[in-house]
Order: structure tokens, then sequence, then C-alpha cells
């Protein structure tokens, strides 16, 4: 018996899932699905400029697993490109994860500092999303983390207040 997958983890979700070719009909495309893990490896990659080690350590998986993911991945975009296919992402096994860097206090996240039972991220339903950039805030909707959410001035991803 196969030994289960480990989750990949991601540090980013597009908003939009789906392109198509311009000036074709729904009806006669075919699809090609990219999935969030295999999008991950090649913004790592490729948009991020990081190298391969420091993409997999970031995903917290094996350079080779790194490896495939990113020729899986580049194959399906390619392939859809010539072919003229919708791209579709979708679907993967991963986890999705907080960015973390400065400014969370004592340990900068580390697991120093407390912060209650459920740590420094789960703030409650009220107080207001804002922009590390440009300072816009928006009011915190439930159940949407801030850091998903992106600034609609700067697409910056935002933090919580």
């Amino acid at each position: 018996m196969a030994r289960p997958r480990r989750a990949r983890r991601i540090f980013f979700q597009p908003d939009v899932t789906y392109f198509k070719p311009a000036g074709i009909p729904m009806m006669h495309l075919k699809e090609t699905t990219l999935s969030f893990d295999e999008l991950e490896a090649i913004r790592l990659m490729d948009s991020e400029e990081l190298d391969q080690t420091q993409s997999a350590k970031k995903m917290k998986i094996s350079q080779s697993t790194l490896s495939r993911l990113l020729k899986e991945g580049r194959k399906k975009l390619a392939d859809a490109i010539i072919q003229g296919n919708a791209i579709k992402i979708q679907g993967g096994n991963f986890k999705m994860v907080q960015p973390t860097g400065r400014g969370l206090g004592i340990g900068q996240g580390r697991g120093f500092g407390g912060g209650g039972r459920m740590g420094r991220f789960a703030a409650g339903p009220s107080g207001n999303c804002v922009c590390p950039k440009c300072g816009y805030k928006e009011r915190h909707q439930t159940g949407i983390p801030c850091y998903q959410k992106k600034c609609p001035k700067c697409k910056s991803p935002m933090t919580r207040e």
C-alpha cells in the first residue's frame, strides 16, 4: 500500500481560475486542468524567480517532487496554449498557508508571546482589514481571512488591523 501524499503548502490562490481563448464559444473548447500546487511551483520558480531548492523548502516538498510539479504544470500550460484549450485552475493536494513575516510581535510568528487559545490569527468577527502598502481599510468579513483579500487600490494582500 502506498503512503498517503503530503499536502503541499501554497501561499497564493488567484482571483481568476479560468482562462479561455478569445472569440471561441465555450461549447467548442476543451479544458486543461492545472492544479493549485502546480501553479504554486510555477509561480515560485518563474514569477518569484526562486531556485528549486528554495521553492521546494517553501512548499515543504522534496526538490524532485517540485521538479515533477513544474514539468507537469509547464507541459499543461504549453499544450493548452498551442492547442487553444481553456485553462481551469482547480484541485490538487494542498494546504493554504498564511504568509509570515515581520510585524507579528514578539518572536514574529514563531510561537512566542501567546495570543490566547487561537494564537494570534483568529481575531474574531469585528475589526478591519488594512493594506500594509497604501493604508486602505475595509470592514472585515466573517469567514474570509484578511490575507486572502487583495487591496482594490494597489492589489497587494491585506492584513488584519
